[in-house]
């Protein structure tokens, strides 16, 4: 089965953000950052763009299955 990887940490660090303020701007709690972040969630479509827009990038430049 293939393994969901995320460049969200990355990402976050750059932007300097914590992950409850990536959260809050995308609306989901924060526990749902951290398992996105150790490939335990697969986000919807509409959370990934969302994700995505708040980095100003793709959904394919911020996940990807291996």
């Amino acid at each position: 089965m293939p393994e969901l990887k995320t460049k969200l940490k990355e990402y976050r660090a750059i932007f300097d953000m914590k992950q409850g303020e990536l959260a809050e701007l995308v609306g989901v709690r924060r526990e749902t950052i951290i398992r996105l972040e150790k490939g335990q969630y697969v986000p919807s479509l509409k959370l990934a763009m969302d994700i995505a827009a708040v980095f100003g990038t793709t959904v394919e430049e911020l996940f990807s299955f291996e």
